[in-house]
């Protein structure tokens, strides 16, 4: 079986950024972690937990990296699986990736399919992803503001930061490409 997931990160409204995930319900949490980390632009560089409503909810299921520098996830996500915990449409979770940026994802599980992927894929999706060590929500509010506005004594900086040209926007560079994101997964 497969089940249609979809994730929106909280906290960013103006767009919202959200994929639409495909994926095989035998997929570990690991797994499940990379093909997210994949389809939204993230580099994977920080620990990350899965939960039924987010910070000390149980049972959240993490990293061993975690496990050793953390709190301490009670479940392996090498272990898991995902049909360990979906049971049923609708039913929702939570992904939290960078433990200091706090980027919170709502997971919700849309459809139980009988399709049998090997792999998983994107099949619909909405919004840049903001780049890593922003800051969070907020962080990122404050780089959009400032990318959007030359006179910003922080504009040069931040654009070079950024890795953006004068006149581009984050939005345009990385805007969501469901071609170029399912490309990616075939090689998970």
């Amino acid at each position: 079986m497969a089940y249609l997931f979809k994730i929106q990160i909280l906290g960013i409204m103006k767009p919202p950024v959200w994929r639409k995930l495909l994926v095989p319900d035998s997929f570990t949490f690991s797994q499940f972690h990379n093909v997210i980390q994949i389809a939204f632009g993230w580099c994977g560089d920080h620990v990350y937990e899965f939960s039924p409503s987010g910070w000390g909810s149980s049972p959240s299921i993490g990293s061993q990296f975690e496990k050793y520098f953390g709190d301490g996830a009670e479940e392996d996500s090498e272990l898991m699986r995902l049909n360990d915990i979906f049971r049923k449409e609708k039913q929702t979770f939570m992904y939290v990736y960078d433990f200091g940026d706090d980027w919170q994802h709502k997971i919700t599980l849309e459809k139980i399919t009988p399709e049998k992927p090997k792999k998983a894929s994107c099949v619909d999706g909405k919004g840049a992803c903001p780049p890593e060590d922003c800051g969070g929500v907020w962080g990122y509010e404050d780089f959009l503001t400032i990318i959007h506005n030359p006179k910003d004594p922080q504009y040069n900086d931040m654009m070079e930061w950024a890795g953006l040209e004068k006149g581009q926007t984050w939005e345009e560079v990385h805007a969501f490409d469901l071609e170029e994101v399912n490309k990616m997964l075939q090689r998970v």
